[in-house]
């Protein structure tokens, strides 16, 4: 098990997650500031493995549900004060059952934290994984869907005062559309805790290791801001992926549409890729990447925005930015055929049968090997 209780691990894992969620995944400053708010309380992070946790009793999924666009705020004034909890206590209440332990929806700054807080300030140990891998737009792109685990029953809590219980839904579409509802009514974001599971039903659905990956991922990119060094290619380095675009934001096109920043990125290239032009189509995180009009990434393949100073978040952009853009592989549950019909670019509307990052970049040519 593993103990975080100063402030440079929280940093660490935040930056990290940050960087693993391909542009989105929430806010980094608000996951610093509610793990700080846990070590102020004088209370430790625990990290476990899944079977460091009891075998009977219930985990669930605890995250945020929104947009991420820069111009999105929450209504005023606000009537819960902390929704992560009253989300708690209200969906212990109705499940009559105790949650053992939390596992993150999905990885990025501020989801992350969201499964890490409420876990640490009941004194509960947090899972060493989440039901994404990476971070992604849609509530019905976990894992749990691609293994046949519900995410019934289900509450919403929007810091507005909405306090809403799902006991059902008819599909995962209405599901998607309720949550995000609720959201968009509240101006920006609602807390949402789903999926209580077994653990053997975690076993299955958990991609497992991914908070202990954020904590060396950030901890590299720290030090290699620190030192001086290439940022892009030491998270290349730890995720075992490529640097395949260097250049320059040309142009950031975005809109607040139903609960979503639905964004068009343009990046003129330099140095090796001058003369090159990459593009990434953005719902919340990156999706799909081309260069050149030619497929680079597609989902769920991982998209990074790297800056001098470390990951970019899709509402960070601005044209003129320098980034780098580093590519990595999904988690193989993702690659499944079930996985590719929730996360693949068809999903998306993309007329193209996915293709893995790695057979894109051999034909590419043109990366940076970490």
């Amino acid at each position: 098990m593993l103990v975080l209780n100063t402030k440079e691990d929280i940093i660490n894992l935040v930056i990290g997650a940050t960087a693993l969620g391909t542009g989105g995944g929430g806010d980094p400053n608000e996951g610093i500031k509610l793990l700080q708010g846990v070590l102020d309380m004088g209370k430790p992070i625990r990290i476990a493995d899944l079977n460091e946790v009891p075998n009977t009793g219930l985990l669930a999924v605890p995250y945020y549900v929104g947009t991420v666009a820069p111009n999105a705020t929450l209504k005023k004034p606000s009537k819960i004060k902390d929704p992560i909890y009253t989300a708690y206590s209200e969906y212990r209440r109705f499940l009559n059952n105790d949650i053992l332990s939390f596992v993150a929806t999905e990885m990025g700054g501020g989801n992350t934290a969201v499964a890490i807080y409420i876990a640490s300030i009941l004194d509960k140990p947090v899972i060493d994984g989440d039901m994404i891998g990476r971070a992604a737009p849609e509530l019905l792109q976990s894992t749990a869907n691609i293994v046949g685990i519900p995410l019934y029953p289900a509450i919403v809590v929007s810091e507005t005062g909405n306090v809403v219980i799902i006991k059902e839904y008819s599909d995962l579409d209405d599901y998607e559309s309720i949550a995000r509802y609720i959201s968009v009514l509240a101006g920006k974001h609602a807390v949402v805790i789903d999926t209580p599971m077994t653990r053997q039903q975690a076993e299955k659905a958990v991609v497992k290791g991914t908070l202990s990956l954020a904590l060396r991922l950030g901890k590299t990119i720290r030090e290699t801001v620190r030192s001086g060094g290439d940022v892009a290619l030491a998270v290349a380095k730890v995720l075992g992926g490529w640097v395949v675009f260097r250049g320059v934001v040309d142009r950031y096109d975005w809109r607040n549409e139903g609960g979503f920043l639905i964004g068009d990125l343009v990046v003129r290239g330099f140095g090796r890729w001058s003369g090159m032009v990459f593009r990434s189509w953005i719902k919340n995180e990156h999706i799909m990447a081309f260069v050149n009009n030619k497929p680079i990434v597609m989902p769920p393949d991982l998209i990074i925005a790297v800056g001098h100073e470390g990951p970019v978040t899709n509402d960070k952009l601005s044209v003129g930015n320098e980034i780098s853009i580093v590519a990595a592989k999904a988690p193989s549950i993702w690659r499944s055929e079930k996985g590719l019909e929730l996360f693949g670019p068809r999903h998306f509307g993309f007329n193209y049968d996915y293709v893995p990052v790695e057979e894109l970049i051999r034909t590419y040519g043109v990366v940076e090997h970490g």
